[in-house]
């Protein structure tokens, strides 16, 4: 028998991804109205401090955005179109060619929903609409009511955290808060540069580092002191969160006298060994872990990302242009030696825990379980579905692990992980996912039909949680 349209949903519709009546009291009633805290992005603080706004639709949407061009190459779109020289009008048009071929991808909800929560467009995006929407977008991008600030403000933002390296001399943020802005934006300490010790800029980047920390690094210790002193300044502006981006975390066994001599042959041009490699970048990790913990800052730990796998293009068009993927590595032993070590000396930080490889979801939410003491509601976190996972089988798979292995009701919730200004209807999507699971639980008899209980616990998750959490 053919379906008739009346057992069809609208695309995109206010019940959008809720399946039942008790998800959409969950979503509409305790979900929707809570404020954001966005704890992990990539947001340029000075568009924020300068309250930048965009020439078109293109500058605040393509530009940056590594997820679209994937599938934009995969179409066989030419480079020009994408990453070139080509006019925003040209490359808005192309991806607006592209995005009839997203199905199923979450770039085609993420496009719609954006278009729709930001603009007010609910036509679908497709050649045809393109000339409409690209104008219809870039001239209200053009007034006050689009500037970066108020397009946080549209999407309810109550604080927002970069990532910034410790070099950086965050004057935006600082300049944000002399401001007295009603979103609040802070730092996040992200010091890969100085654990990546292989890396070719590596000696580079310790001299820079050296001279912002006001610090003659010399030894393993120098740089130690570079980065406390850094902590320090991160600290007086608002800092609370660090943030480590790593194919795995590393835990050799090392004494600081082998690591300075590693860090001295470096220094002096000569290669390392792989365990000298892992002695020195070991040492860094639990150093730095104990003074996040002497500070009372989270630590945020993202692993498993196989980066700039394609040589060719990364020297054409340098790193974060889309040629990332899934790793393998393996994590819990060393992560586990890392974390108990830490906490053996009473210096383990609240720690956020996120994995690239889905096969290791329970690995995680089984390892957070280990360290939590009682001491703080949720101390270590199962870090929400990160990157190639932030969709909605990601999602549910992270829910449902954590639900299962540990306590969903102490989840502190969604991030963007995101360079645009655009992308904040992702916490939409993660809290409709989230109330369909539940509200699925309820009608299978699994959950009690106490919505009042639920909500609560709903909205704990999107906000309350990672309020208390941070202390911001």
């Amino acid at each position: 028998m053919e379906q008739t349209n009346t057992m069809i949903k609208p695309f995109l519709g206010d019940d959008f991804l809720l399946e039942n009546s008790t998800a959409e009291i969950l979503y509409h009633e305790y979900a929707a109205k809570q404020p954001i805290i966005d704890y992990h992005n990539h947001l340029p603080p000075d568009e924020i401090a300068e309250d930048k706004k965009f020439d078109s639709i293109t500058a605040v949407w393509l530009n940056g955005d590594h997820y679209k061009w994937r599938a934009m190459r995969t179409l066989g779109i030419p480079e020009k179109y994408i990453t070139g020289d080509a006019s925003d009008w040209e490359k808005f048009q192309k991806w607006a060619e592209a995005v009839p071929f997203t199905l199923r991808n979450p770039l085609y909800h993420w496009t719609h929903l954006e278009l729709k929560r930001y603009f007010g467009v609910d036509e679908l995006l497709t050649p045809n609409s393109a000339k409409h929407i690209f104008q219809h977008c870039s001239d209200l991008l053009q007034t006050d009511a689009y500037s970066t600030r108020n397009l946080l403000r549209k999407m309810n933002v109550e604080t927002t955290c970069s990532t910034d390296d410790p070099v950086d001399d965050l004057r935006y943020h600082q300049q944000v808060k002399q401001e007295g802005m009603d979103i609040n934006l802070f730092p996040a300490f992200r010091p890969d540069k100085a654990i990546l010790i292989e890396k070719e800029t590596f000696p580079e980047y310790i001299q820079r580092l050296g001279e912002v920390a006001g610090v003659d690094i010399h030894h393993f210790e120098d740089i130690l002191q570079a980065l406390k002193n850094r902590m320090d300044f991160f600290h007086e502006n608002g800092c609370r969160i660090s943030d480590h981006g790593l194919e795995q975390v590393y835990a050799a066994n090392f004494t600081d006298i082998e690591v300075n001599t590693i860090f001295k042959k470096r220094m002096s041009g000569l290669p390392l060994e792989p365990d000298e490699k892992q002695k020195y970048m070991s040492a860094m990790l639990y150093h730095l872990g104990c003074q996040y913990a002497e500070r009372g800052w989270v630590q945020q730990f993202h692993l498993g990302a196989l980066r700039n796998n394609n040589s060719r293009l990364l020297h054409q068009l340098g790193p974060d242009t889309g040629f990332d993927s899934i790793g393998d590595w393996e994590q819990a032993a060393s992560l586990s030696k890392f974390l108990n070590r830490l906490d053996s000396e009473d210096k383990l930080a609240k720690t956020i825990l996120y994995n690239l490889n889905p096969r290791d979801n329970e690995v995680m939410a089984t390892m957070v379980g280990n360290f939590n003491d009682g001491s703080t509601k949720g101390k270590m976190q199962f870090g929400s579905a990160w990157w190639f996972l932030d969709q909605k089988d990601g999602m549910e798979k992270q829910i449902s692990a954590l639900s299962n292995m540990g306590l969903l009701s102490c989840f502190i919730g969604m991030l963007t992980d995101s360079r645009s200004f655009l992308s904040f209807p992702r916490h939409e999507y993660f809290r409709r996912l989230l109330c369909n699971l539940i509200g699925r639980d309820v009608h299978n008899g699994e959950l009690p039909n106490d919505t009042k209980w639920l909500g609560g616990v709903v909205e704990d998750i999107c906000y309350r949680n990672a309020k208390n959490y941070f202390n911001f």
